[in-house]
């Protein structure tokens, strides 16, 4: 469960990363959607009390796929997040990026949830 600021911020890039890939422009889709994933962790983070130095979306997904406390498919998600592209600016794997953020934001509302139920 995310506050109003941050659902509309999570709105508004999945929106974009939507928008993206109807227009075939599957790079800026996997932009918006790291950045979606990246606004979620942030929000997770700060929910529970963590410490961000970083608060880019690359750093603070990095730092979650390092927690061992992580759930194993939501490590993987986050790798296919960070993928590089290859040098003609291609994904060198198959992956819905989009989808792969959708379920760690998901997952976070969840953790979030759960952490506001606890206090």
């Amino acid at each position: 469960m995310f506050d109003s600021i941050t659902q509309t911020a999570l709105d508004q890039e999945l929106f974009c990363s939507e928008n993206a890939r109807l227009t075939g422009n599957e790079g800026k889709a996997r932009v918006c959607a790291r950045r979606a994933a990246g606004i979620a962790v942030r929000a997770l983070f700060n929910a529970s009390g963590e410490t961000i130095r970083d608060p880019s979306a690359f750093a603070v997904l990095n730092h979650l796929g390092q927690l061992e406390t992580t759930p194993g498919h939501i490590k993987e998600a986050i790798a296919r997040l960070l993928t590089r592209v290859a040098p003609d600016y291609t994904l060198p794997i198959q992956a819905d990026i989009i989808a792969d953020a959708r379920v760690l934001i998901a997952w976070a509302a969840e953790q979030i949830k759960e952490i506001k139920f606890d206090r």
